[in-house]
C-alpha cells in the first residue's frame, strides 16, 4: 500500500460519517465538523530496502454538543478501517464555545 493510499482510507473512513469533514483547515461554519491531516510517516527497513510504511496525523472533532456521538462514531469508522488511533485531548475553547477533541492516527 502506498503512502497515498494509507490517506485515502482515513479520508475514506472518515467521509463515511453523516458529518462534514476537511483536510488540512478548520473551517469557518458551525459545528460539528471533522478536520484531518497526515503530518508524518515512518519506515521499516530489512534487507536494505523499505519493509513497512506508515502514515501518521491528527485529527480534530469540533462539537457544541457535550457528549456528542460524533466522537464515538468517529472511532468506530477508524478502527473499523483498521487505522490505529490514540486520544490526545479533549479541551473547551472558550473563544469559540466548541469542544475539542484530538486523535492521533496511523494507518
Amino acid at each position: 500500500m502506498t503512502f497515498q493510499d494509507r490517506l485515502k482510507k482515513v479520508r475514506d473512513a472518515l467521509t463515511a460519517l453523516s458529518v462534514t469533514v476537511y483536510h488540512y483547515e478548520r473551517p469557518k461554519m458551525a459545528a460539528p465538523y471533522v478536520v484531518w491531516q497526515e503530518d508524518s510517516g515512518r519506515t521499516f527497513d530489512a534487507d536494505n530496502r523499505v519493509g513497512e510504511m506508515i502514515a501518521a496525523g491528527t485529527l480534530d472533532i469540533y462539537s457544541k454538543t457535550e457528549y456528542d456521538p460524533l466522537f464515538d462514531q468517529t472511532m468506530d469508522a477508524l478502527t473499523e478501517a483498521g487505522i490505529v488511533w490514540s486520544l490526545e485531548s479533549i479541551q473547551y475553547e472558550d473563544e469559540t464555545g466548541l469542544i475539542h477533541y484530538e486523535l492521533g492516527w496511523q494507518v
